[in-house]
């Protein structure tokens, strides 16, 4: 990396991070796998500027952030729409931008969504911890210095390695931001739990976003749920929704105090004392992620066969994006 090959933020926006696609492989130590909320945004992002998937970049969430760049360098913008300027002048969004020493990158308010992606060709180059690059703010780990960014951090960009492809995503591949979504789930393990009164009020009526919503996990306000009576078991706690502790997988969803879901996402605890009455499929995890407060959801019940054709699906729509810019 060159001495000058550095990001200056002089304003850090509300909650601006470095991420990746994530820490795998230490769940089981309650060490969470984090990475970019919206995988698809942050890989398209990185694609654009000709970086690997897995390159760090900055998650910029409800408002973004501003930066001087120390040295010429090409970036990227993708998720949210937002309004991004250069030197105050409008620039695109989904394209490939050519930025001199000097240039000062700035963001607009989100018209939709919550978060979006900005990508540095040579990626954002802070070390790895446990194999990542991604913040988790809770442990104080990775990214830059473990936390999210403050106005004077200097943030070093690694070296171009390849040639960027072409240097827009035509509007056909990118994703909607709409303020009502479908969400597919999974029934499990803890669905027999809930009375039939909850369990078709999870699954057959609309759920309101609350701006309860964080990396760690979003919650949910509608018409609540009830559970089945039973004598609480040795170790569990007094709220129908306690059980004895169990693990969590990402996307889980828990209703602690016993009425409104929260879904758990890339940042939340993995085990804890809550049932899990449903997961979130992989496929619809970027689809949550999207979510502005006041977006009105629907919880919908697949089978394992849909939620792995689902998985495969995804991929197709990701790879064919990142081929259309070939």
């Amino acid at each position: 990396m060159h001495a000058d090959r550095t990001v200056t933020i002089t304003q850090p926006g509300l909650s601006t991070t470095v991420q990746d696609r994530g820490r795998v492989g230490y769940y089981d130590l309650g060490i969470p796998q984090g990475g970019a909320l919206d995988q698809f945004c942050a890989e398209v992002a990185n694609a654009l500027v000709g970086n690997t998937a897995g390159e760090a970049l900055l998650e910029c969430t409800y408002m973004g952030p501003a930066l001087r760049v120390n040295s010429d360098v090409e970036v990227a913008v993708a998720g949210a729409p937002v309004e991004v300027k250069v030197n105050g002048a409008v620039a695109p969004a989904w394209t490939r931008l050519s930025l001199c020493a000097g240039d000062e990158l700035t963001f607009g308010l989100l018209s939709a969504g919550i978060r979006f992606y900005l990508a540095f060709a040579g990626g954002i180059d802070v070390p790895e911890v446990l194999g990542s690059r991604s913040t988790y703010p809770l442990g104080a780990m990775g990214g830059f210095h473990g936390r999210k960014l403050e106005v004077g951090d200097v943030l070093p960009v690694g070296r171009v390695r390849v040639a960027p492809p072409g240097n827009t995503l035509a509007e056909e591949f990118r994703p909607a931001f709409e303020r009502e979504q479908s969400v597919r789930i999974m029934l499990g393990l803890y669905d027999h739990r809930l009375a039939d009164e909850g369990l078709a009020n999870l699954t057959g009526e609309a759920w309101t976003l609350t701006p309860v919503a964080d990396r760690a996990g979003l919650r949910y306000d509608g018409p609540g749920v009830t559970w089945r009576e039973r004598v609480q078991p040795f170790g569990a706690g007094s709220d129908p929704s306690n059980i004895v502790d169990a693990g969590y997988a990402v996307g889980s969803i828990q209703i602690p105090g016993g009425t409104q879901p929260i879904v758990l996402h890339r940042d939340a605890v993995s085990g804890g004392g809550y049932a899990m009455v449903a997961t979130v499929i992989s496929a619809d995890m970027d689809l949550v992620a999207r979510a502005a407060p006041g977006t009105k959801t629907r919880f919908v019940p697949v089978t394992m066969d849909d939620a792995l054709a689902a998985r495969r699906e995804r991929a197709t729509q990701l790879a064919t994006a990142l081929a259309s810019l070939a």
